[in-house]
């Protein structure tokens, strides 16, 4: 678990933060635009990321977005954020993939220019 995502902040502090009423934390939750961390006495508990996602959602209820609008929203964003991961999981595959193309064609190289001087006993081919 990152920094970002550890339990720090009982509801009042997380509402404190947030700007808003610790009701209105228990609407976002029971609307699943939040899920807080549990104690093992059930006692809510939010992270830095909860506290900043409480900012974007008061930043878009504040342009007049309703809740509707707003789990629109972080579900799209959600959604770029993973594509943007598989799309830079799919770029570095590409360039592992282009080092290794690289790499066989220049071992073919080589090997040509062995097989292009077969006498020469110093020369060898490459697996």
């Amino acid at each position: 678990m990152t920094d970002r995502n550890r339990p720090l902040y009982m509801i009042s502090v997380a509402a404190e933060l947030a700007g808003v009423h610790p009701q209105t934390l228990r609407t976002y939750e029971q609307k699943g635009l939040v899920t807080p961390q549990r104690t093992s006495g059930n006692t809510r508990m939010y992270s830095q990321a909860d506290i900043e996602r409480l900012e974007l959602i008061n930043e878009l209820t504040g342009e007049g977005i309703n809740l509707a609008g707003v789990i629109r929203i972080l579900d799209l964003q959600g959604r770029l954020e993973e594509r943007d991961t598989e799309l830079d999981d799919l770029h570095k595959k590409v360039r592992r993939l282009a080092d290794r193309v690289h790499e066989l064609e220049t071992r073919e190289s080589v090997n040509s220019l062995v097989r292009a001087e077969p006498g020469s006993l110093a020369l060898r081919r490459l697996p």
